[in-house]
């Protein structure tokens, strides 16, 4: 008898187990069933001995698609490849290397995917990848969201730039995702996957307020005109003294300053909280993004910092990035 009533409760587990797999299964499909019309791989003449590959997510049913700076480095023209079978030749729109995002158009009508808003993600919500890794065109995987508000140090031709506020996923990333799409469990484009940073480390840059905003002035001048700080930093806690004082809990922290840049000569170092730009209140590196976003380049720029417990305000003067 025991014995029965023993296999009777693995029997019951099983069938448990199998709804939760069926729930989890029916999610991610419906997600690819959405987003894969809207995901094409992306194949970019350039210079150099081998073309660019990657991949690209419509945005607009008239040929407009997002795609990751990176991809289309230095290029103007490629071709763009659809899980349909349809092949179109591809312009290069406009790039910004310091979000790695840029626009790509084609003479086609697309089926574009839904927008999401990364704000609105929660560490450990499931999120699906999809993309062209390999070469394997149309392929999806699946993770969850990781960290937020990470920053990411990249090259840029001879220079260097700090790709802010992207998402961290577990979802499996490979050469040829970069510009792929990252979406929620309702097929909402949250993020461009952009870079693998070690095994079951991926990052993805946000779609939200401030990168709707980027893609609008790619979309419109070609270009984005930003400030450039120079720090790498994130989120992190204000020690309880310090969030008591100024009525909240979170300032950005910062782990990074580049060599000779704006925030180098601003005094700004490497341990410092900052809480405060501009006389607003930040406490995310989305924060601080925004407000480089339209920024008046070269004009004095008021950033207030903790440090050793201490208040303190020190003047940076933002440069120009394109």
């Amino acid at each position: 008898m025991a014995v029965i009533e023993l296999f009777g409760e693995a029997a019951e587990r099983s069938e448990d187990e199998e709804e939760i797999l069926d729930a989890y299964s029916a999610a991610v499909t419906r997600v690819a069933e959405r987003l894969l019309p809207a995901v094409a791989s992306l194949q970019v003449g350039r210079s150099g001995p081998r073309p660019g590959a990657g991949s690209a997510v419509a945005l607009t049913a008239d040929g407009l698609l997002v795609t990751s700076a990176h991809v289309v480095e230095r290029a103007t023209r490629g071709v763009a490849a659809f899980a349909d079978g349809e092949r179109h030749e591809m312009e290069v729109v406009g790039s910004d290397p310091l979000s790695d995002l840029a626009l790509v158009r084609v003479p086609a009508r697309l089926t574009p995917a839904r927008v999401g808003d990364a704000d609105l993600l929660r560490v450990g919500q499931l999120v699906v990848a999809v993309g062209n890794p390999l070469g394997y065109s149309g392929s999806v995987t699946t993770g969850v969201v990781s960290a937020l508000g990470r920053s990411l140090p990249t090259r840029w031709g001879d220079g260097r730039r700090i790709v802010e506020n992207v998402i961290q996923t577990d979802a499996a990333l490979n050469p040829g995702n970069s510009g792929g799409a990252l979406a929620d469990s309702r097929a909402r484009l949250v993020g461009i996957n952009t870079a693998v940073a070690g095994v079951g480390l991926g990052l993805a840059v946000p779609i939200n307020a401030t990168t709707r905003r980027i893609l609008t002035a790619l979309h419109r001048d070609g270009r984005v005109r930003r400030g450039y700080l120079g720090i790498a930093g994130g989120t992190q806690p204000l020690p309880p003294a310090a969030a008591e004082r100024l009525g909240r809990r979170a300032a950005i922290g910062v782990m990074e300053v580049v060599e000779d840049s704006p925030a180098a000569r601003a005094g700004l170092r490497a341990g410092d909280l900052i809480v405060g730009v501009g006389g607003q209140p930040v406490s995310r590196a989305g924060d601080l993004q925004s407000h480089m976003v339209g920024v008046a380049v070269g004009r004095s720029l008021e950033v207030e910092v903790l440090r050793d417990g201490r208040l303190v305000r020190m003047t940076a003067v933002p440069v120009a990035l394109s």
